[in-house]
């Protein structure tokens, strides 16, 4: 089979794919919170869209990014899950795919979104690690054709925002309330290539990045924006991680938290470990009704605190700057069928 054949073969493959499952009492973070923690949602949602990569590329995929998170509600344990995956457009290796989380009480069955966001998966040969080429993400649709014209507007912002991350050093004297976390990678956390899935790492994030707001302000704390999650190296089983959750800094109700994920070999200690993902993720606290709480001010005091409050402050600049085209067109609830 020739490679036209084989890619004319696949360009009839669904753009398309609809996970469907109920919300388990194992999916709440916590006793007593209102809902499924943000890490568990991302969770899914990166299972999802994998299995519409897969799906579309005909081979093994990695995530590459996760962003624009937005978490509108929480999802009560016993909700109907709907995860809903679909191309919005395609590189040379790479699929940009468009995700909505929805939910609805099986007793009502009216669905309404929960959150939503971009994740960006890159094709992999499974034997040689290198990139892939996909076909090619031809809109059919008007519609179809809107949301890849919004996936081109944020190229610019990712670009961006990613520069202006690398830019940072976290090495220096910091007084940030902080929580670090270390364990080794289990075999349970395995994807389908055989590293840790990227899911998974999202849900050690939003569990590090959750516990540290919480031990700052005393309270109850819920992800609800996440900037950017950028991966740069796969984590094996076995490894050692390093999860590192740093507050930037706050505002009347948020903390803007970021997170790193580091990983190695147990044996060369925690000076081997190298950069796995990075996270920017806003959280608020919420009371017992879950009702948004004023944040407890975090002031700067050393020049690095200073440094990344300031970091904080240009994201969100730059996310004003550019204004990407919105992904999502809001909808009308629907009801289960």
């Amino acid at each position: 089979m020739t490679e036209v054949q084989l890619f004319t073969e696949k360009s009839h493959r669904s753009a398309e794919l609809t996970l469907r499952f109920l919300a388990a009492p194992t999916d709440v973070l916590l006793a007593g919170s209102h809902g499924v923690g943000g890490g568990r949602v991302l969770e899914w949602i990166d299972k999802a869209a994998y299995a519409c990569a897969v799906q579309w590329s005909g081979t093994y995929c990695v995530t590459a990014y996760v962003g624009h998170i937005h978490f509108t509600r929480p999802i009560p344990s016993g909700h109907m899950v709907e995860v809903r995956s679909r191309i919005a457009m395609t590189g040379r290796s790479s699929m940009h795919i468009v995700n909505e989380v929805f939910s609805a009480d099986p007793r009502e069955g009216i669905f309404t979104r929960a959150c939503d966001c971009l994740v960006i998966f890159v094709a992999k040969d499974t034997e040689t690690g290198k990139t892939v080429k996909v076909p090619d993400f031809i809109p059919k649709n008007a519609e179809e054709e809107r949301v890849r014209e919004a996936a081109l507007s944020r190229i610019e912002l990712r670009q961006a925002i990613e520069t202006e991350m690398l830019e940072q050093t976290y090495d220096g004297e910091s007084h940030a309330p902080r929580l670090i976390t270390r364990f080794l990678a289990k075999p349970s956390d395995v994807n389908w290539g055989g590293k840790v899935h990227g899911g998974t790492a999202m849900e050690w994030i939003d569990e590090a990045g959750a516990a540290c707001t919480m031990e700052w302000s005393g309270e109850h704390t819920v992800a609800v924006y996440a900037g950017g999650i950028r991966f740069y190296r796969p984590i094996a089983i076995g490894d050692l991680i390093e999860v590192d959750a740093r507050m930037m800094r706050t505002d009347s109700r948020s903390m803007q938290m970021s997170v790193h994920v580091r990983s190695g070999a147990p044996r060369g200690g925690r000076d081997e470990l190298k950069d796995a993902i990075h996270a920017t993720v806003s959280y608020i606290a919420v009371d017992d009704d879950n009702n948004p709480l004023p944040a407890r001010h975090f002031e700067p005091v050393t020049e690095e605190d200073k440094r990344l409050a300031e970091h904080a402050t240009t994201l969100r600049k730059l996310r004003a700057k550019y204004s990407p085209q919105p992904l999502i067109t809001p909808g009308l609830p629907r009801h289960l069928s």
